[in-house]
């Protein structure tokens, strides 16, 4: 019942409250703009009162101009406060995540549903290597590498280079 009768009083502001808005508009509106008697005016004075109104309406443009722009520093001025305030408030808590493990095939399944029949096997595609074959090449290169440092290390591999290169040109 008090809800009721609350609701209805606030119902019955609210018109009064628009029927008011109303008259200050047509009260607003009969100062500003008169009703315009044109009836019995010759041509010039039609004319001077043209140039008339073409002032007012530059004025009241100017002023509508100016209005827009407060406006929009205003609505600016809000959005950076508000930004402000979210920032002072602190970050939002971020859910924990957990890991999911979830196969290719699974996927598929979820986003086709029961048309999926191909299977993913990411593994049958690759190239098969083989290990043993790398692994013998390697000893080969390190060992012959080694055997060239250590037969050109110090003086007397200087004098085997300079032999060799000696050589040849003789």
């Amino acid at each position: 019942m008090l809800k009721s009768m609350m609701v209805a009083k606030a119902k019955e502001e609210l018109e009064q409250e628009a029927f008011e808005k109303e008259e200050e508009k047509e009260n607003y509106l009969s100062e500003r703009a008169p009703a315009l008697r044109t009836s019995g005016l010759s041509l010039a004075q039609l004319q001077d009162l043209c140039r008339e109104l073409h002032v007012k309406i530059d004025v009241v443009d100017e002023e509508r101009y100016d209005i827009e722009a407060k406006v929009m520093l205003n609505t600016r001025e809000i959005k950076d406060l508000n930004i402000k305030v979210l920032d002072l408030r602190g970050k939002f808590k971020r859910p924990s995540l957990r890991r999911v493990r979830v196969s290719a095939d699974a996927i598929l399944r979820s986003l086709l549903g029961s048309k999926h029949k191909v299977s993913m096997d990411l593994r049958a595609n690759l190239k098969s290597v083989k290990k043993e074959d790398t692994e013998k090449k390697r000893p080969v290169e390190d060992s012959d590498w080694r055997k060239n440092v250590e037969a050109m290390s110090g003086m007397e591999g200087r004098k085997k280079m300079f032999d060799a290169a000696k050589g040849p040109a003789q």
